[in-house]
């Protein structure tokens, strides 16, 4: 009767073993283990910019100073704004201040985009605007066949400021190309 109850008690804790373990991946939430530390004052947890549909900009922006699609980059900090020129398969990402009006220059070598379908991702490099300071810049640049695609893309854009990850969802709607 000991050996068979010392398999019973051996069977029930390797059992509680692999529901511990399991645990972390049936929590329900959306975080991946391989998000940025819960510290970031972004948007997005998820890595994959299509995954929740849920875009953490609870605001509405129209059209920005450049004609683009507008998302909250870090708790109203700063915004982003997305631009695309097809025929080039080109974008460009400016920052913008808090009222999404003005371009902030920040010292980020480089943004990433990261576009939900088709799925792609294009580093984006710094293009400083006139005047602004050396290391510094509003304006970042990239190209991808995939940009000649005339659609509205979604995604996400992020980058690291001073030492600050920031993410923002975007999705851009529907407009004439007057």
């Amino acid at each position: 009767m000991g050996m068979s109850r010392a398999l019973v008690v051996l069977s029930v804790c390797a059992a509680c073993a692999v529901a511990v373990a399991c645990l972390p991946g049936c929590t329900g939430s959306d975080q991946s283990s391989s998000s940025a530390p819960p510290t970031k004052p972004a948007a997005k947890p998820s890595a994959d910019p299509g995954e929740t549909g849920h875009s953490h900009d609870h605001h509405s922006h129209d059209a920005g100073p450049h004609d683009g699609t507008i998302s909250d980059w870090g708790g109203g900090k700063y915004h982003v704004e997305f631009t695309v020129d097809h025929d080039k398969k080109e974008t460009i990402v400016y920052v913008l201040d808090g009222d999404a009006n003005t371009p902030v220059a920040v010292k980020a070598g480089t943004v990433l985009l990261s576009i939900a379908d088709p799925k792609f991702q294009v580093e984006l490099k710094a293009k400083p605007l006139e005047g602004e300071a050396a290391g510094s810049s509003s304006r970042f640049v990239g190209t991808h066949d995939s940009l000649g695609i005339v659609k509205e893309f979604q995604g996400t854009i992020s980058a690291e400021v001073d030492g600050t990850p920031y993410v923002a969802d975007f999705k851009e709607e529907p407009h004439s190309h007057d």
